[in-house]
């Protein structure tokens, strides 16, 4: 079942999140060292993700949804309607990579693209990483639809 996220599911949604990135998370500090890792995961990289998400849950709480599966979460995504534009965005998602099941993320996919389309949406759109560790997400995101890419290079550098 994908429905809006509970107060009282926060918890389970953070550390949904922080399994479901740790991988990523570990690739950034490599990549980017210890320093700027700091500045850019200040709550540390255990529980980065899931601040995020508790961060986003405070201030749009209707745009934090889950995913829900025999009583549990096992699912997240948040996602934004730019009215002006009329372009939907994906933002953090993920699925836990305990709960052993396929297609959660696909389903979240759907639900978050038919509300796009019912709020007057007329494109939509998600960033990912080009590194082998976004592999499956890249997969996920051209399975639901996704056929059209930009590229991106994020420059950093200690001061």
């Amino acid at each position: 079942m994908i429905r809006a996220c509970r107060e009282d599911e926060l918890e389970q949604v953070a550390a949904v999140a922080d399994r479901a990135f740790s991988r990523i998370v570990a690739l950034t500090r490599r990549k980017l060292g210890d320093r700027i890792q700091s500045l850019l995961r200040p709550d540390g990289d255990a529980r980065s993700k899931g601040m995020e998400v508790r961060r986003r849950f405070a201030e749009r709480p209707e745009t934090v949804w889950v995913c829900e599966e025999g009583g549990r979460v096992v699912g997240f995504i948040t996602f934004d309607c730019d009215r002006e534009r009329r372009i939907g965005t994906i933002g953090n998602n993920g699925v836990d990579p305990e709960c052993g099941l396929k297609g959660i993320g696909q389903q979240m996919y759907r639900a978050v693209l038919d509300h796009f389309r019912r709020e007057g949406m007329l494109a939509a759109r998600v960033f990912t990483g080009l590194e082998d560790e976004y592999i499956p997400a890249r997969r996920a995101y051209e399975r639901a639809g996704f056929d059209r890419t930009l590229t991106h290079v994020t420059y950093f550098m200690e001061l």
